[in-house]
């Protein structure tokens, strides 16, 4: 009897893996795609910016008993932020249709040759990945900000942060990020204005209103709603479930039954919970699966397939080593005598090499740039700030904004102090310092007592590159006359938590299951040693960490993955 699959192919996670080959997949067969996405859809201004709003805007499921923030522990969210806690590292990633391009901070930049060293196998070296990054590039609508006359385009933190480098010793250059600012990359459309991108997706040319991280309301950013998955659905009728959890994968045997025997030869079963109904079990058969949901998503639902549900028991027991953080380092200087003004334009603008780029030196490598934040965080911060001078002009301002109403003085004298408050705000003279470098990549991921993903970070092991970062934030303190380097605060002793965005790992290519846990032979690129049929595609199949901003390279790898599936090359057209 002849088995009746449901679908062609089965993509689990809506970020930059899994939209890719959703897109590719769905080109080379029409409607027969399938793409499982945990978070919500977030249409043009649907992010979350109220108080209110904001304190739902983070991801739990009670029952699964995670290791996290504890007020978030006992209510069901769906937000857009989900926050673990693990040993010596804490991870920031996202649920919703795009992934991580939700929150990530634009940048589209390839690493140096010398990151690919021999633990890159000879079909994942730059050379051969060079053609999917040209690709990844134009689809992402990567490029600087814009460099004209135009006062409202003038942005004060790069040039401060360009000045620095250039006291420090060091190249500063405008990064490629993924940011909309009109169709014609030399004739920008005038800030605010929207039209169609090339794929026909509504962006608005970017406002400047540093939120990008915390999702942008005017879709301005390049996040893969707008293009790759955009064209997957409108175009080639892929269908996109969202708030829906993959929970197994099961290969089949030739009637079409779970088999936990079989490779992978007759294809798959997919179970999932429909999590806006009572998490109700569904399931569909499949030819093939592609596993994107990220570094974290991905090695823990390949872990309970082969730990806990045995469905997959051949899968390499290299699985969840080599865990990296990409050497994410977040601190900020505060209270320069030099303007920063970090919360206007785009969250990322350039990048100071530090011997990453020039003089490499995989101990130290790394890159530094200018990070912002919202207004409305740094209304929050004036709120906070302590020290009686602020309180004197709040209470001046109170008593003259008492005064105008009831003895009708001059609003100038009311404009005054309203000055006197504001002009000195914390935010615009602090400088927000992001780093990425290469970390040793040493980590170790495995389950829980209760079958949930935990981490355990050696820091120690990559303490040359913090204590490099350490050393280059004290100086950029001192050269811009701040009060205070401050790190983030649970790096501070004796917790020496760090904090990654990017995680990588867990799943690396390799020529053998000795070596890693994914094929880097061309004809089954990225698809898991033992199964046919299998395959990865997100930042869990990076060997090492790259120091640059990594969705450059996920795309890459990402768009090879598809092209082994499907056997087209891709274009930029899609």
């Amino acid at each position: 009897m002849s088995i009746q699959y449901d679908y062609e192919a089965i993509v689990i996670g809506s970020g930059f893996g899994g939209a890719i080959n959703t897109c590719r997949l769905s080109k080379k067969w029409p409607g027969q795609v399938l793409l499982l996405e945990r978070g919500k859809r977030y249409p043009m201004g649907s992010f979350a910016r109220s108080p209110h709003d904001m304190a739902r805007n983070f991801w739990n499921l009670p029952q699964e008993k995670r290791d996290m923030p504890d007020k978030l522990q006992s209510e069901e969210c769906h937000g857009l932020f989900d926050i673990r806690n693990f040993d010596h590292m804490d991870a920031v990633i996202s649920a919703g249709l795009g992934g991580g391009s939700l929150i990530y901070a634009n940048v589209f930049l390839q690493p140096p040759d010398e990151v690919f060293d021999s633990n890159w196998p000879a079909n994942a070296q730059k050379d051969v990945l060079q053609p999917y990054y040209a690709i990844a590039k134009q689809v992402l609508g990567a490029r600087p900000i814009p460099q004209n006359n135009e006062p409202r385009r003038k942005i004060i933190r790069t040039e401060l942060f360009q000045n620095f480098a250039k006291a420090d010793g060091h190249d500063s250059q405008l990064l490629d990020i993924n940011v909309f600012f009109g169709n014609d990359f030399d004739n920008p459309t005038p800030i605010g204005v929207q039209e169609k991108n090339k794929y026909g997706a509504v962006q608005t040319s970017c406002v400047y209103c540093a939120e990008c991280d915390v999702g942008c309301n005017t879709h301005s950013k390049n996040t893969l709603d707008l293009n790759y998955l955009h064209v997957a659905e409108h175009r080639y009728q892929a269908h996109i479930h969202t708030q829906v959890l993959a929970q197994k994968i099961v290969p089949i045997d030739a009637s079409g039954q779970d088999n936990s025997a079989m490779s992978g030869e007759f294809g798959y079963r997919v179970y999932w919970q429909d999590l806006n109904d009572a998490h109700k079990e569904c399931s569909a058969l499949t030819r093939r699966v592609v596993v994107s949901a990220g570094t974290l998503g991905t090695n823990e639902l390949l872990m309970r397939c082969r730990d806990l549900h045995k469905t997959l028991p051949n899968i390499s027991q290299q699985l969840g080593r080599h865990f990296s953080g990409n050497g994410d380092f977040l601190s900020f200087v505060v209270e320069g005598d030099k303007a920063a003004d970090p919360n206007y334009g785009p969250v990322i603008t350039q990048g100071t090499d530090y011997n990453l780029f020039k003089n490499f030196d995989r101990s130290k490598a790394f890159i530094l740039e200018d990070a912002s934040y919202p207004n409305f965080a740094a209304w929050y911060t004036e709120g906070v700030k302590p020290g009686a001078s602020q309180l004197r002009v709040l209470f001046r301002t109170i008593r003259l904004a008492f005064a105008r109403f009831v003895h009708g003085i001059s609003t100038g004298h009311l404009g005054y102090a309203l000055t006197s408050l504001l002009k000195n705000d914390l935010s615009y003279t602090t400088s927000v310092l992001l780093c990425m470098g290469l970390d040793k990549g040493d980590g170790v991921m495995s389950l829980n007592k209760q079958g949930y993903l935990h981490v355990k970070w050696p820091y120690k092991n990559s303490m040359s590159l913090y204590n490099a970062i350490l050393a280059t934030g004290e100086r950029f303190k001192k050269w811009c006359g701040g009060k205070a380097f401050i790190p983030m605060p649970n790096w501070l002793w004796p917790m020496r938590r760090n904090v990654t965005v990017h995680s990588l790992g867990g799943c690396r290519l390799a020529d053998s299951p000795e070596q890693g846990v994914t094929s880097a032979e061309l004809a089954t690129f990225g698809q898991v040693f033992g199964y046919s049929g299998l395959y990865v595609a997100d930042g869990s199949l990076l060997p090492t960490a790259v120091g640059a901003n990594p969705i450059a390279t996920i795309s890459a790898v990402s768009e090879r993955v598809a092209e082994g599936i499907t056997g087209i090359t891709p274009t930029a057209e899609l």
